[in-house]
């Protein structure tokens, strides 16, 4: 089953080219917090402090967070490693990174920079965590996007990745259904509604959890877990970076929470 999904995904990843994601988004920019807390159902602060505490990041350390928009979660990044730590923000879009640097600018230990999650602007072995939260569905190569991450991760680091899912549970089909449905319509109603249907899209075609751990498998991370939130209607994935070559033993369950 494993080299099935292998063979699938990877070179696996969103059509639509860097440069118009990163358009979408600078369109979107200035409603993006709103409207993620909206589409989530106020959750998303939640999601986030999963996400944040599954780096085991301590006082200190350094991380760097892909696809980091706004900089919400590179800001919660920044609060666990603290000032004498450091955390890297990068997004294709201008926009959102401009945004990121005007609300983040009295954080000493933040920076923001606009590049490519398939190139990104750090040397090998130079944090102790990666994450991307809602963003990895959006790279044009998933396996790729993973290797990245693990490249720029020491040896025991981590890397983590938060994204919707489509769940099999009752209510977390119906809140599919109001992803799908209803989030175009909001997007209307800020002129957006063409950007939030491509976003619709980009969900229908990213692979199952499962699916995703197989890649991250094959892209070298090890200990790779996974866990769905809210009623499987996003996924918590988790992987370690070895301190030898890499190997394909995969790690124990996360704890899944509702």
């Amino acid at each position: 089953m494993r080299d099935r999904f292998r063979a699938r995904f990877e070179g696996g990843g969103n059509p639509v080219p860097t440069e118009d994601i990163g358009a979408l988004f600078d369109r979107i920019a200035d409603r993006y917090d709103a409207m993620n807390l909206v589409i989530s159902g106020f959750q998303e602060p939640r999601w986030r402090r999963r996400l944040v505490q599954a780096t085991q990041l301590e006082a200190g350390m350094a991380a760097i967070d892909v696809a980091t928009g706004t900089g919400k979660v590179a800001a919660s990044l920044a609060d666990r490693v603290g000032t004498f730590g450091h955390v890297l923000g990068v997004d294709v879009s201008d926009r959102m990174v401009a945004r990121a640097r005007a609300e983040h600018a009295d954080r000493i230990e933040m920076e923001f920079l606009i590049a490519d999650a398939l190139d990104l602007p750090a040397g090998d072995a130079t944090f102790d965590a990666a994450t991307i939260a809602f963003g990895m569905r959006n790279l044009p190569d998933y396996r790729r996007g993973f290797e990245e991450m693990l490249r720029v991760v020491r040896p025991g680091g981590r890397v983590v990745c938060l994204e919707i899912a489509r769940p099999r549970s009752l209510i977390g089909r119906l809140g599919l259904v109001w992803f799908e449905r209803i989030v175009p319509r909001l997007g209307s109603l800020i002129g957006q509604g063409r950007a939030y249907a491509c976003l619709v899209d980009s969900v229908r075609g990213y692979p199952t959890p499962d699916e995703i751990a197989a890649v991250m498998r094959a892209a070298g991370l090890v200990d790779v877990a996974w866990a769905p939130l809210t009623f499987g209607m996003v996924t918590l994935h988790v992987g370690v970076r070895p301190a030898g070559p890499p190997s394909e033993v995969a790690g124990p369950a996360l704890e899944a929470a509702g």
